[in-house]
């Protein structure tokens, strides 16, 4: 199964929440509900844990309906960070890790585990998530659609992740990657090309533009009790 490493942002303290991307009326409306939500995050961080403490991997919880449908997803994890002098509670958050599959080739709730597990441990741009750094880290999952072909004027900003390809190279990146940065749509495309080892201006061309959509959502988000 082929994964995909991603990089959301390079700065962790101005990263969006997904309630403040809630808040842009491109997004939709989200798909998975708090109890859903929960879950999938418990999932994930029940995953690197019995990594780190060499257990086997725990039993799947009862799952909430629609959590073993196949499903495209990408584990972000964040190392919650406080700056000197700051007060109780005043936290950045640095990018500790990101693996995803962008096609939906395993149930879910086992995607979930997966990626998050490839994400703690085998993210070869950092090393592999420590005992110490558990307690602090921040899961945000990304719950992908289908890919669907897009026209470059339909793309929209906040609300479209983009897949762009030609031949063997293939560049992704998620819908909330565009607003952290502040691209524009064209912006977009271009760095989706950048990302894929092609020119800027292949999304005009020969290349294929797929997009997607996706319910974002993270610790911060439903208060996870850990």
């Amino acid at each position: 199964m082929s994964r995909l490493f991603e990089t959301p942002s390079e700065k962790a303290s101005e990263n969006l929440s997904a309630r403040e991307m809630a808040s842009d009326p491109a997004r939709l409306a989200p798909e998975f509900s708090l109890d859903q939500r929960r879950t999938l995050l418990l999932i994930a961080h029940q995953a690197i844990l019995s990594v780190l403490e060499r257990r086997p991997s725990p039993e799947v919880p009862p799952l909430p309906p629609g959590l073993s449908d196949p499903r495209g997803v990408f584990t972000t994890l964040y190392l919650r960070c406080g700056l000197p002098g700051d007060r109780a509670g005043d936290l950045w958050r640095r990018l500790r890790g990101c693996v995803g599959y962008a096609v939906p080739i395993a149930p879910l709730y086992r995607a979930v585990a997966e990626t998050a597990r490839a994400a703690a441990f085998e993210d070869s741009r950092f090393l592999p998530v420590t005992n110490e750094e558990a307690p602090e880290l921040e899961v945000s999952l990304s719950v992908l659609s289908r890919l669907f072909p897009i026209h470059p004027e339909a793309v929209r900003v906040g609300r479209h992740g983009l897949v762009i390809s030609r031949g063997a190279r293939r560049g992704l990146l998620l819908p909330q990657v565009a607003v952290e940065h502040g691209w524009d749509r064209e912006t977009f495309l271009e760095q989706t090309c950048r990302k894929a080892g092609l020119p800027l201006d292949a999304w005009r061309k020969a290349a294929t533009v797929e997009a997607f959509t996706a319910d974002v959502f993270s610790d911060a988000d439903v208060e996870l009790p850990l």
